[in-house]
């Protein structure tokens, strides 16, 4: 079992409004939006023909070349754009690589089994394939694997890189527009904004803590034209300032206090050729925040969460572990586009802080879920729905989205290990917390077994104390053992005196004397006794005469 942590807090943020462009500023920004584009395009694929020879001359050589047409501080957005792009490539490679040495090791154990072999997980054996047919298909597939990686590995050792500027998935849907029902125009509209390179990172010391793309305190955008667009200009030093106003609705008082103290701040301003809007977007680094240490984020209890593909059930637990309150659903929607299913998280865990922030807890706990593999029909079977069902899931953008907007409320994410938290809390929670009045379900038990085990707690859940009429009293043992105490009670506490009900502690001279308890067999201290007959009826009476 991976032990629980604190999950670290976001290092920067992002804020974004929209812009109420006129049909100059438009035009305006889509031409030097159109031009950077195509020279942030050139110096990509020269930073992807320089592969692993790449060092900071040639960075230096590629940013003269781009200061000449553009200006210095373009140049240097541009080439350090290219340069992250490169560097996410490789990663993606490198998961790549992993994950196809992976599927290729499953397919092998698989193979050498018999046909029909059931796994065994105690020796470690996987199950076979069910069918000869099913077997030759998966070795076609093992060689393709093969091929795939190879290739993969070629260009990893190269430092190759394939990038689509753009999208690789909107690079595709030009090969079929009929069925994605677009026209061309329309195709080559999105593939015009996709491409627009309108971005400038900030600096420190500067004024309004960028030189590039300017908003003042007013909302006032104004922004630097390159050399070969300088004739666009509309204020002095070759700037052009948009009739638009910017007004940041969600963290506005910390970005106002950043460009008053002229800190860096990066713009991007971009472009939504489907709504027909333009967006700009400005983030920062935020500084960097010691992570809490677990005792202090579970000293105030927790609020435990199963994440499913519907609802997110949700739980708070003192710091015993024991559910305080009823469970509580919040339900969403995965269905319909992205920006639907976006603003569908966004407002779930909107809803689940606010809760949080209501019973007092000071941490959320959550599964470290991990679903990268989850169209693997080595791992989940021919279960076709089921790995759609987990393959769509966002936990990794929920995980992420959650930290952020926590962080604003100043509370903490805790992870746990999510082996057996559905089994085993379905198992001890379910039903003892069921009542006439409250339906507990399988995922509101799981929520208590997250949260146990982030409190440091067993999910079993213990048996409740004795009650008053045996020898042991009620208040030697909690209904919660320590961590440490396995399979048993804790010790019961020696109280002073006799062991019995019938004299108080700290009385009685010969209370240890077995005789002097009213026991069978054992006459009493003070005096023996024997109990009277029973009073017999007349006819019981008229047969002892006549005997």
């Amino acid at each position: 079992m991976v032990v629980p942590f604190v999950v670290p807090g976001p290092t920067g943020t992002a804020v974004r409004a929209r812009l109420h462009v006129s049909r100059l500023d438009a035009a305006v920004l889509t031409e030097v939006g159109v031009f950077l584009g195509a020279l942030a395009a050139g110096d990509l694929a020269v930073r992807s023909r320089e592969g692993l020879e790449h060092d900071s001359k040639t960075w230096a050589v590629r940013k003269r070349e781009l200061t000449g047409v553009s200006s210095a501080r373009w140049a240097g957005s541009i080439t350090k754009a290219a340069h992250d792009q490169w560097a996410l490539a490789r990663r993606g490679q490198t998961a790549e690589m992993a994950w196809l040495r992976k599927q290729i090791a499953s397919i092998q154990a698989r193979l050498v089994r018999p046909l029909g072999a059931k796994a065994d997980k105690r020796e470690g054996v996987v199950r076979g394939y069910g069918s000869r047919a099913e077997w030759h298909a998966k070795s076609r597939r093992l060689h393709a694997l093969r091929v795939r990686l190879a290739r993969v590995e070629t260009d990893w050792a190269a430092g190759r890189v394939r990038v689509a500027r753009g999208g690789k998935k909107l690079t595709r849907l030009r090969h079929r527009l009929d069925q994605a029902g677009l026209s061309e125009q329309a195709w080559r509209e999105r593939w015009k904004a996709a491409r627009m390179f309108l971005a400038a990172d900030g600096e420190s010391g500067k004024r309004l803590g960028n030189e590039t793309i300017r908003i003042t305190a007013t909302g006032q955008l104004s922004i630097k034209l390159p050399a070969t667009l300088a004739q666009l200009a509309n204020a002095p030093h070759g700037r052009y300032v948009l009739d638009a106003t910017v007004a940041f609705q969600h963290r506005s008082e910390k970005w106002r206090d950043r460009i008053t103290n002229n800190r860096a701040v990066a713009y991007r301003i971009h472009h939504d050729p489907v709504r027909g809007r333009w967006y700009v977007t400005a983030s920062w680094k935020r500084a960097p925040v010691p992570v809490l240490p677990l005792e202090a984020a579970l000293a105030r209890g927790v609020v435990a969460v199963d994440m499913n593909d519907d609802h997110l059930a949700a739980w708070r637990l003192d710091i015993h572990g024991n559910p305080v309150g009823e469970p509580r659903r919040f339900f969403y929607d995965l269905s319909g586009s992205a920006r639907h299913r976006d603003a569908q998280i966004r407002h779930v865990l909107t809803r689940l802080l606010h809760h949080t922030r209501a019973t007092v807890a000071g941490a959320i706990a959550i599964e470290d879920l991990d679903f990268t593999d989850g169209r693997c029909r080595e791992k989940y079977g021919r279960n076709k729905r089921f790995r759609r069902l987990i393959s769509r899931f966002p936990t990794a953008k929920l995980k992420a989205r959650l930290v952020a907007m926590a962080a604003e409320q100043d509370i903490a994410i805790v992870a746990v290990d999510p082996a057996y938290t559905s089994r085993w809390g379905a198992q001890h929670w379910q039903q003892p917390l069921t009542t006439s009045n409250r339906k507990v379900s399988r995922h509101d038990a799981a929520s208590i077994a997250i949260g146990r085990r982030a409190l440091g707690h067993p999910i079993r859940r213990r048996t409740t104390p004795p009650p008053h009429d045996r020898s042991d009293r009620v208040g030697h043992r909690t209904a919660q053992a320590r961590p440490e105490i396995r399979r048993r009670e804790e010790p019961r506490p020696r109280l002073p005196g006799p062991r019995t009900r019938s004299v108080p502690p700290g009385s009685g001279e010969k209370a240890d004397d077995q005789r002097a308890q009213h026991r069978s067999e054992h006459a009493a201290e003070q005096q023996s006794w024997t109990q009277d007959s029973l009073l017999l009826s007349p006819e019981e009476r008229f047969t002892c005469d006549t005997a």
